[in-house]
């Protein structure tokens, strides 16, 4: 996870990606406040150009399970996290990978268009999903037959989400996952490719 708002910012990032052991760099705005398109954040895609680095980008809404659990607040503004602002930058860098986990969460819509306009973002699928009750009628079928027609299975990357203290790997997301890639008619050629491939080819184990 990387704040650009936080000062020293280009030192900061040459210093953790120095050695190669971390490929990617994890932006969460509207955490921490400030727009994707930021001049800022073009710097951080500078960075990650020079060093052959991945920028995962959070967008939508955001949510912190910890915090949730304990019932703290989490002051985060949603607004800040917009596809659209993060694909103006993208298209300026398109040799830098670019995630936006959960299909957007809650901006499928926004997330759609911005793969659309740059062929370097990608999708993750990780979460429960549950931001689909903001779309009332909206299935999670429907969600991975509209992400695989515009983003192609190229570029959707499968993930569970982070987890905290017991759960550790959620096995249940992958099965439904699965099944849902099965009913929907996806090859296991493209199946694979959600599942490893795509991951694989982005993050290249060197040696």
């Amino acid at each position: 996870m990387f704040n650009p708002v936080a000062g020293e910012m280009s030192s900061r990032l040459r210093h953790a990606l120095s050695d190669g052991t971390l490929r990617g760099i994890c932006l969460f705005p509207a955490m921490h406040g400030y727009r994707l398109d930021d001049e800022r954040v073009k710097e951080v895609f500078s960075v990650a150009a020079a060093r052959g680095a991945a920028v995962f980008a959070h967008c939508g809404v955001l949510t912190v399970g910890v915090r949730k659990k304990l019932g703290l607040p989490s002051a985060f503004d949603f607004r800040l996290g917009d596809p659209l602002a993060l694909a103006s930058v993208a298209s300026r860098f398109p040799a830098v990978p670019v995630i936006i986990p959960h299909f957007g969460a809650g901006m499928l819509r926004e997330a759609l268009m911005a793969v659309e306009q740059c062929g370097n973002i990608h999708l993750d699928t990780s979460s429960s999903n549950s931001w689909i009750n903001y779309y009332p009628g909206l299935t999670i079928d429907q969600v991975f037959r509209q992400a695989i027609a515009v983003a192609g299975p190229e570029r959707i990357l499968f993930g569970t989400d982070s987890s905290f203290f017991p759960r550790g790997w959620q096995q249940p997301v992958c099965d439904a996952q699965d099944a849902t890639l099965r009913s929907i008619g996806v090859s296991l050629e493209d199946r694979d490719k959600i599942f490893a491939g795509n991951f694989d080819r982005l993050f290249p184990v060197e040696g």
